[in-house]
């Protein structure tokens, strides 16, 4: 019923050159997307140039972040009214990279989740545990709260046009994957809440990804899980050969 959702976010990687010379490599060697979807979030100088390299492939070409706000004097920021013009059909919203460094709240989040499905897009919601939280056992308030907060506001049928992302800082770009049990006991918990906020065939609908130090090693174990229905991948993302074994986890799994 949920179609495997398997994306990449590039961050601050990668020059036009390469995201470019990307998407040629690996447009023509991705899965079925009635089988599984496939995304790479980049740089917004990149997008235009990675969509016309994409052409119709079933790549989605995904924008890292926008505002929350069409216009006006932001300067420096993204539209996205502008990106939703370019054909732009995912934006990532609410990752801990942006809550930390750049002191995203949970109300400029909420803010972001409604500006992006206002423009006919879907958001990639990501939610975050810390270490400390983790240590302290508190990472059950915390997981919920950002998925309450974020979803504010939104109806049934908006959120199921939501992905939700359960990404534990810790294990972000830090080589430390969460085990299969973690990832799966928050994407677990983060679907109880949805079925908390909506209803159990709300909850059933909307697709969850587990992020941090996902590889071809890993990702097998992971997309096992019930509650797993794909993962939002960063370092193993950047290389076209790594990115491709984990779009096409399926055939490492009949290995």
């Amino acid at each position: 019923m949920r179609i495997p959702f398997i994306g990449g976010n590039w961050k601050m990687n990668l020059s036009l050159d390469e995201a470019v010379q990307f998407v040629i490599d690996i447009k023509d060697k991705l899965p079925d997307p009635k089988n599984v979807e496939t995304a790479l979030a980049a740089s917004p100088l990149f997008l235009e140039s990675m969509l016309k390299a994409n052409g119709s492939s079933p790549l989605h070409v995904t924008a890292e972040n926008c505002f929350y706000k069409n216009e006006g004097a932001y300067t420096g920021e993204v539209s996205p009214k502008a990106l939703s013009q370019m054909g732009i059909p995912y934006v990532i919203v609410g990752h801990s990279e942006r809550r930390r460094y750049f002191n995203e709240t949970n109300d400029i989040i909420n803010k972001k989740v409604h500006a992006v499905l206002s423009n006919g897009m879907r958001p990639i919601l990501c939610c975050d545990e810390t270490m400390g939280r983790l240590e302290t056992g508190d990472r059950i308030h915390w997981v919920v709260n950002q998925v309450t907060a974020g979803l504010k506001g939104i109806s049934e049928k908006d959120a199921l046009k939501v992905v939700i992302a359960y990404e534990p800082s810790w294990a972000i770009g830090t080589g430390h994957s969460a085990s299969t049990t973690e990832a799966e006991e928050g994407c677990y918990l983060i679907r109880q809440t949805l079925a908390d906020i909506y209803s159990d065939d709300v909850a059933n609908q909307i697709r969850i990804l587990y992020g941090g130090s996902v590889d071809p090693d890993n990702i097998v174990a992971l997309m096992k899980q019930i509650d797993i229905d794909g993962i939002l991948a960063g370092k193993s993302s950047l290389k076209s050969k790594e990115f491709l074994e984990l779009a096409n986890y399926q055939d490492l799994q009949n290995k």
